[in-house]
């Protein structure tokens, strides 16, 4: 009796102690409110310090670095480790792993998101009466945001890839892609169309509402009151994604000077998304951090990079104000597998070229491209400004080093180790107020 008396009161304890220690763990409810996701694609961990490096200096710090959450990337798909744009994308909106070659649809086949519905997060968070919108720096194609809006069995299905954006419903859309808006052989704001099935999507787009521009002039100068807004700001992307030395032949600069930036185009989506009144949901993506590197144009690369750094800042410093809001940004890979190569200041004089190649045969960029005069970070705590080349290892996307960064809103689940279909996860909890089962 004693024994079964001290075993009853043994298990009292233990049960007190584990109810004591339960309650101590602070409950983290969800809490909904605006997302923002800002993709630059192809940029790795190493992208991002080489930027601060050069813009900011060894000891300073990007917009990218002041935000505090931090999850380390898993990028596989279902039967590649390395991803695709599109297949990245359809694991970001739908949160389900699917095969390499997937644009919103599991391969050939339709898609049923993590929620359990057959749509997007983005379209769903539409449905749900949150006001949406995507914008890109490459064509309105570009799966990064394309995907969000659209599903299709191919990634090249360029025009119907198209129509279904722009016949989306979503509230704001800002990229290039002119040519896919077009009937053939009509000539737009930037060039001629190559649509063969006759339609005209910037009428669709006008009859639906949407107010449209073309330029960083027309956009400025929008009515204060706009809510819906599509952005036609280049034939193609907004960007030139070719070598340095290509580039400086035909006498081209990176990017279109008459579009606007990531970052102009990220404020004024938030001002025309703030205009509806309700929770918003933006997606964001700077391609130039991808296809750059893809040319291994380091010059290309490291502006495409403080394009991206600038929407960031813009971004954080609306969350600052409005606190309801989650600030995500990842890539889904790491393009060109892009790494700094330091020299001792004292070495490099105002004759110094560098390379053309690392002794394993790496190419080598400096300031102009190949040959040229290295890369000097702004000034270091000491006043130096310390001398810098870039090696690429690939023309291609890698797995590389993804880190996803986070402020805001939930952020506390940007944390340790992070599947790329966790992306879907964390915005779903601050767009709907639940976190999902992986």
């Amino acid at each position: 009796m004693k024994n079964n008396i001290r075993l009853i009161a043994t298990l009292l304890i233990i049960v007190f102690l584990v109810y004591s220690c339960v309650k101590q763990v602070p409950e983290t409810k969800i809490k909904t409110g605006n997302v923002i996701l800002i993709h630059p694609d192809g940029a790795g961990l190493s992208a991002w310090n080489a930027l601060r490096i050069l813009d900011k200096g060894p000891d300073g710090e990007t917009n990218w670095d002041k935000l505090p959450n931090i999850g380390l990337y898993k990028s596989h798909t279902e039967n590649s480790l390395t991803t695709s744009s599109n297949a990245g994308a359809t694991m970001h909106s739908f949160g389900q792993k699917v095969p390499y070659h997937s644009y919103g649809m599991n391969g050939n086949n339709k898609l049923t998101a993590l929620s359990g519905e057959d749509k997007s997060i983005l379209i769903e968070a539409r449905d749900a009466g949150i006001a949406t919108g995507i914008i890109n720096s490459g064509s309105i194609v570009e799966p990064g945001t394309g995907v969000f809006a659209a599903s299709d069995e191919r990634r090249d299905h360029y025009e119907e890839i198209t129509k279904k954006i722009i016949e989306s419903g979503v509230d704001l859309i800002m990229s290039g892609g002119e040519e896919w808006m077009l009937p053939e052989g009509v000539y737009g704001r930037h060039g001629y169309g190559k649509r063969t099935d006759g339609l005209n999507l910037i009428h669709i787009a006008r009859d639906k509402g949407y107010e449209v521009v073309y330029t960083l002039e027309e956009m400025k100068n929008i009515p204060f009151d706009t809510k819906k807004l599509l952005g036609v700001f280049a034939l193609s992307a907004t960007f030139n994604d070719k070598t340095e030395e290509e580039l400086k032949k035909l006498g081209l600069p990176n990017y279109n000077p008459e579009a606007p930036t990531i970052a102009e185009m990220t404020e004024t989506a938030i001002r025309v998304l703030k205009n509806t009144g309700k929770q918003f949901f933006l997606v964001v993506e700077e391609e130039g951090t991808d296809n750059f590197p893809n040319h291994n144009n380091a010059n290309g690369t490291f502006e495409a990079l403080k394009r991206a750094d600038d929407a960031i800042g813009v971004a954080l410093e609306f969350q600052q104000k409005e606190q309801n809001t989650l600030v995500l940004v990842t890539s889904d890979s790491e393009a060109g597998g892009m790494e700094i190569c330091g020299y001792r200041y004292q070495d490099v004089d105002d004759n110094f070229i560098t390379p053309e190649k690392e002794s394993n045969g790496a190419p080598v960029d400096g300031s102009e491209g190949t040959k040229s005069r290295p890369f000097f970070s702004k000034e270091d705590q000491f006043g130096r400004k310390l001398p810098f080349h870039v090696a690429w290892s690939t023309l291609n996307d890698t797995y590389g080093s993804v880190v996803v960064k986070a402020i805001g809103v939930n952020s506390y689940l940007s944390n340790g180790l992070i599947d790329n279909t966790d992306i879907y996860r964390i915005m779903y909890a601050s767009l709907f107020g639940k976190l999902l089962d992986k």
